[in-house]
């Protein structure tokens, strides 16, 4: 038998999530420290906690509409460089990474409610997730790349965005946008397609719950099954292709640690790379 949340049990779960809700209308804030967010594949930190938050949503028949954004001048660029001293190099420390990277895809389109993307800023790691948002609303100063893999680790794209890119962007613009880390701001995002509205940085989140008051006037069923038959064929190639790009990536971290070490072991830690 499912077991249903209530909003109480959930609301504070999360360190790197603020929670909020209005009428139905559920807004997902990523922050760090209450500033930024920053990301990292540590044990407890936004990698793991979205999973958990996307079946928390979908387990809680209250909540109608998702709104997800981010905190200050930022969507999600920066890593937490806190803690460096786990390495992804054994097979239980990339198993959870495989599971944490499937999950975050799976249970995020799982999701069966309209999720509308508030991106307040720079959005350079999982940039995948505002665009697999049902509506997006980008701030001007909103800029979109995948940094987190050729650019800044050197990592093998596999997590995702392998396939997302190129089924958005076209297989040429996608592939080159991922390898290149290419910037796309906000203004073109909307040209080429991926981004419904564009408007100043202080009304961004403002026009997320003014569309999502909107919609939430809709029958709730309605609703539900708009998403569901919306996201039906992402499901499907997520399927067939996101564990194969999770295993790739994996093993060409093993081969980065390798060459990085040579005979004293293998290990990996990010590069200090910081986006101005």
């Amino acid at each position: 038998m499912l077991h249903y949340l209530k909003f109480e049990e959930y609301k504070d779960a999360f360190r790197f999530l603020t929670l909020r809700r209005e009428n139905g209308i559920l807004e997902v804030r990523m922050h760090y420290n209450d500033g930024p967010a920053k990301w990292s594949g540590y044990d407890e930190s936004l990698h793991s906690e979205l999973p958990e938050l996307f079946q928390c949503v979908t387990k809680d028949p209250e909540n109608k509409i998702m709104i997800f954004t981010g905190t200050g001048h930022e969507f999600l660029a920066e890593w937490d460089r806190t803690d460096e001293s786990e390495v992804f190099v054994s097979p239980q420390q990339w198993h959870r990474l495989y599971k944490d990277g499937k999950e975050l895809i799976q249970w995020f389109l799982d999701v069966e409610i309209p999720v509308i993307a508030a991106v307040n800023g720079k959005c350079f790691i999982h940039p995948e997730l505002p665009t697999l948002c049902d509506v997006v609303i980008a701030s001007e100063t909103a800029v979109f790349a995948d940094k987190a893999h050729l650019t800044d680790t050197r990592a093998v794209p596999g997590d995702g965005s392998h396939v997302w890119w190129p089924m958005l962007l076209g297989p040429n613009r996608g592939r080159s946008f991922l390898i290149l880390g290419e910037e796309i701001p906000a203004a073109e995002a909307k040209t080429l397609g991926f981004v419904a509205e564009v408007v100043p940085q202080d009304a961004v989140l403002d026009r997320a719950w003014e569309i999502a008051r909107t919609l939430i006037t809709h029958d709730p069923l309605v609703l539900k099954y708009t998403r569901v038959s919306l996201t039906q064929h992402m499901k499907r190639r997520f399927l067939d292709d996101l564990g194969y790009g999770l295993a790739l990536e994996g093993l060409g971290i093993l081969s980065l640690a390798q060459n990085a070490s040579g005979s004293k072991g293998w290990s990996f830690t990010l590069p200090d790379t910081r986006h101005e």
